[in-house]
């Protein structure tokens, strides 16, 4: 064509050909201006009228010729349009397999263009769209062209964003590797897909895809079902691999029930939980429930097999015939996943696990207490909660029983949130929540106590049982009604709300709605928040009430509570939320635009959609309420937490914002969606708001800065440990503010949280949202304006384990490869240096000499107790009794997870690899280096590096030897924590035996 071209130095000729009569001149003239267009373009466009009316005369056998010209043409004007439509007139002729800019850049146009049709008609659901059906042919030829090159991905890629479905299926079906085909389409549907309908039609047809194969991958299709809110088809799945013949099917359907609790749906799970026993005709029902009393009833109507049956009344009054074997052994599967269903077991394991692994560090807790002023009840109370959050759900309370005069200088509120302390430290100890609390509750009538301490202990029965609370509901709906003080209403409010969270229960929602309309403002703030928390994400008509109360009461704190309550209730609804969105965000009163940020962060959590983005950033800088203003930018922090590497850049100049309080979202934006990552990025975008001019932002970005490095070790980052120094400087300068001081605080509790061995994590291993998690932080941020909201960032924290599981659900020793230095992910070293303790002596002033000697005197001492592996009791430096204790519960070898003794470990170089022993302790950066064993005994069901994993024993004859408690249902372990065989004598702290809490205080008036 180049030497055609050569000969040919113009076009003019071949375009005064255009005009004879003779049609062969004319064909002659287009086939030969169509091979030199590319060259002669600008000279043809002069007659592009010409060519024009030859594609409009009809009689003109070539006219799709003329089209395909004048399109070519067009396209190199950089009219896309006008090109586009007359390369749709050129048919056949416009060759999608061409490999030529003009055909590329006019496809990606014809696929963008019917993709906006399709998606504008299915939002009017105007089905019959206008579409052009050349346009729907050009796409479908693409499309056929992808499948058959082998292109599935692409394929895909355009069927999901042309709405068609059907291409979908058939791209789908013809892959080569359906199931990683499918997995990729799972995640683009999460990922890319933005309107929340559509996005569950594209599930829906993945569902159907997945049920027609021959094995089918039962764990994603349960994931999806889960989204589509469908229990009925989870529980037949769960059914029919609990009725298999094959022990490997009853694994995988535990697996699936652990991955479901994994989302935190609490509702779904219930349903699916009371849709598996129904489901069961043979014969009466051995399913044994946890929940209510057995029924004498029922008990003489017990089968020869001696099986109590404890299922509310479904089994009472049906006959009982012979039970056959294959009954009996789903009976006692079934019995497992309802457990597993209802979140007892993975309860019951990570308190064991929190416990046995506790490696929390006393001594931090004790220069805290040393520094803080007595007369400053801020940092005094932010203390309180900075043990708590450190021993979130490990059961150690040491450090309140062996101050327990210091405990007692809480007054009024410090004593509420005091008292409801416990609950963070207790949380998940189901069997025994209520009578640890007992002495603070309030009794029947007696009305001796403080209604302070009774009302945070209603509080701490919420944290306890929070997203769990069957057994703890009714308790709660007698102590709200049975009072009048606001103080006890306001802790059985969040109490109700935590425990019943996302069930939607009707009655409870009228008893606090009562509470709401006594119009009392604190508890009506807590009324509005519990209402929210008992309807997340149901975006039931009752925000309509709650918005209407909103505007009728004075009360801003009613107005604030139930401003987060009604965002909480569109959580997750994406567009659906978007009328309910509108009307709060342009409403007059500055509290409920402020609420309406919640409702934008919330029903757009995790999706990362541009168009909430848009808003917020909108918000951040116009609006002129600086609550406002500092909420938007916070809000960013829950859409983006799906892709945390954008939320520091898009951030970025609102960290330089002249106004303080736009300062402060943006570093708890970065720390909400970056939580527990170690973000480089995030954190250089902290460190200069660390030292801030304005003392609430050092507050916000200390706080944020802890959620980010949270499990984050001083080996993989440097900066983690110059962190932590700086948070000490802070805690010990006698100057420093009380608002700085109490985030240093807080901080230093939350880069500790739950014994060294939880991290934040807001999405679930199947880039689920975790629900609890989110609500955990939206209402955690509410910490603003009131301190005892600082212990819902507990509901976040999910244990960095991996907990292996046979099919009895008992935890036996099986060995792992972490294929990284051991170093990498070890626990902070206990802090024992010298300067610490020279520093804990600061107040009274000492010579450096003395507290040297102190120091090494102490540091031999502390050597020696790990040596001696002695866990005697509660004693200053329980850390090294606690590093002695891990070890003897044979959960690390050796020379891997001892960091006490830096001096043998230089000696020899480290090794490359590290063995670990179920349960172990896996942060999410170790996730990648782990590895299973070739010649294990046990295999995992599914390769998943952490979390809770069913494992297939080999050798199903042989004796096992398990790790945790030896019978999950026995009453040693109903006391709740993990006492493992070797250990239980031992440990002085074991929970067989443990302490009863703290006597009430008492108070002088």
């Amino acid at each position: 064509m180049a030497a055609a071209a050569t000969m040919v130095s113009s076009a003019g000729g071949l375009l005064a050909m255009l005009n004879e009569h003779h049609p062969l001149l004319k064909l002659h003239a287009l086939s030969n201006l169509n091979a030199f267009v590319d060259y002669f373009w600008p000279e043809i466009s002069t007659s592009v009228p010409i060519i024009e009316s030859l594609y409009e005369d009809e009689e003109f056998e070539q006219r799709q010729l003329a089209a395909l010209l004048v399109s070519k043409v067009f396209y190199y004007l950089g009219e896309l349009n006008d090109s586009l439509s007359y390369a749709l007139g050129a048919g056949p002729l416009f060759d999608v397999s061409e490999d030529s800019d003009y055909v590329h850049t006019l496809l990606a146009k014809a696929i963008d263009e019917y993709a906006s049709l399709r998606s504008k008609a299915a939002e009017s659901n105007d089905e019959a769209g206008k579409v052009d059906p050349r346009l729907e042919a050009i796409v479908e030829r693409m499309l056929d062209k992808c499948i058959l090159d082998g292109r599935y991905q692409q394929a895909i890629g355009i069927a999901i964003e042309c709405r068609r479905l059907d291409k979908l299926e058939e791209a789908i079906t013809r892959s080569d590797n359906i199931h990683a085909t499918l997995s990729y389409c799972i995640n683009i549907a999460h990922s890319i897909v933005n309107l929340r309908e559509y996005r569950r039609e594209v599930l829906r047809l993945l569902v159907k895809v997945y049920q027609k194969l021959p094995s089918p991958d039962f764990l994603s299709i349960c994931q999806c079902l889960m989204f589509l809110d469908e229990p009925e088809g989870v529980a037949s799945i769960l059914e029919k691999l609990l009725r298999s013949e094959n022990k490997d099917d009853a694994l995988l359907a535990y697996q699936i029930a652990f991955d479901l609790v994994e989302n935190e749906h609490q509702a779904f799970l219930l349903k699916v939980r009371n849709l598996l026993s129904i489901a069961k005709t043979q014969t009466s029902e051995p399913a044994q429930q946890v929940s209510a009393a057995p029924e004498s009833a029922q008990n003489e109507n017990a089968s020869s097999e001696d099986v109590q049956m404890t299922d509310e009344t479904q089994a009472s009054n049906k006959s009982v015939q012979e039970v056959d074997p294959k009954e009996v052994t789903y009976a006692e599967r079934l019995t497992k996943i309802k457990g597993i269903l209802s979140g007892e077991t993975s309860i019951q394991l990570t308190l064991q696990f929190l416990y046995s692994h506790n490696k929390s560090d006393l001594l931090i807790l004790k220069t805290i207490k040393q520094s803080v002023e007595m007369r400053n009840s801020v940092c005094h109370s932010a203390t309180i909660y900075a043990n708590a959050i450190m021993h979130a759900g490990t059961t150690v309370d040491t450090f309140l029983r062996e101050n327990l005069d210091w405990l007692s200088r809480a007054t009024n509120w410090a004593k509420f949130s005091a008292t409801a302390g416990l609950g963070v430290i207790h949380r998940g100890h189901l069997q025994q929540g209520r009578s640890l609390m007992a002495p603070y509750l309030p009794q029947g009538g007696a009305g001796g106590g403080s209604p302070y301490s009774e009302g945070g202990a209603l509080y701490a029965l919420g944290l306890i049982h929070a997203n769990h609370g069957e057994g703890i509901k009714q308790f709660l709906r007698e102590s709200l009604r049975s009072t009048n003080v606001e103080v006890i209403q306001h802790g059985a409010c969040l109490g109700l709300g935590l425990a019943a969270l996302g069930t939607a229960d009707d009655d409870i929602y009228e008893d606090i709605k009562n509470v709401l309309y006594t119009d009392s403002a604190v508890a009506g703030e807590a009324a509005g928040i519990g209402m929210g928390l008992l309807m997340v994400g149901t975006a039931s008509e009752k925000a309509g009430e709650m918005l209407a109360y909103a505007h009728e009461t004075q009360h801003e704190k009613i107005i604030r509570g139930l401003a987060l309550g009604i965002a909480l209730t569109v959580y997750g609804r994406e567009e659906e939320a978007d009328t309910l969105i509108e009307q709060m965000t342009r409403d007059q009163d500055p509290i409920l635009r402020y609420g309406g940020m919640y409702a934008l962060a919330l029903a757009y959590r995790g999706t990362a959609n541009n168009k909430a983005i848009r808003q917020l950033l909108h918000f951040a800088v116009s609006d002129v309420s600086d609550d406002v203003r500092r909420t938007a930018v916070l809000a960013l922090g829950f859409v983006l937490y799906s892709e945390p590497e954008q939320t520091p850049r898009i951030v970025s100049l609102l960290s330089e914002s002249y106004n303080p309080h736009v300062r402060y979202g943006a570093a708890l934006a970065v720390g909400i969606s970056c939580a527990g990552t170690g973000l480089s990025e995030a954190i250089s975008l902290l460190e200069p708001l660390t030292s801030d001019v304005v003392d609430f932002v050092r507050q916000g970005a200390l706080i944020a800065m802890a959620m980010v490095m949270v499990q984050i070790s001083e080996a993989s980052d440097s900066r983690v440990g110059a962190f932590r120094r700086q948070l000490e400087k802070i805690i010990l300068d006698k100057h420093e503010d009380t608002m700085s001081k109490m985030g240093a605080i807080l901080a230093s509790g939350i880069l500790d949280a739950g014994g060294r061995n939880v991290t934040i994590k807001l999405l679930s291993k199947t880039k689920h949202d975790k629900i609890t998690a989110v609500v955990g932080l939206a209402v955690f941020s509410q910490f603003w304006y009131w301190y005892p909201l600082i212990y819902f960032v507990s509901l976040s924290f999910s244990p960095t384990a991996f907990i292996g599981l046979n099919y009895d659900l008992k935890v036996p020793r099986f060995e792992f490869l972490s294929h990284a230095k051991p170093s990498l992910f070890e626990y902070p070293r206990p802090t024992t240096v010298p300067p610490t303790t020279s520093a804990v002596k600061l107040p009274t002033a000492v010579l450096s000499t003395s507290a040297r000697a102190k120091a090494r005197a102490s540091k031999k001492e502390a050597d020696q107790k790990v040596n001696a592996e002695k866990t005697s009791g509660p004693d200053s430096s329980s850390t090294a009794s606690n590093t002695g204790k891990g070890k003897s519960s044979g959960d690390k070898d050796g020379d891997s997870m001892q960091v006490d003794n830096p001096a043998e470990k230089k000696s020899e170089p480290e090794p490359s690899f590290e063995l670990l022993t179920n349960p172990a302790r896996v942060v999410p950066a170790q996730e990648k280096c782990i590895k299973f064993l070739e010649e294990s005994r046990y295999v995992p069901v599914k390769l998943a590096p952490s979390g809770f994993v069913l494992l297939k024993d080999l050798h199903p004859t042989e004796p096992e030897v398990f790790s945790l408690t030896d019978a999950p249902s026995s009453t040693a372990s109903a006391a709740g924590g993990s006492t493992t065989g070797q250990q239980g004598s031992a440990s002085a702290m074991a929970v067989d035996e443990e302490p009863q809490p703290p006597q009430p205080f008492e108070y002088s008036s």
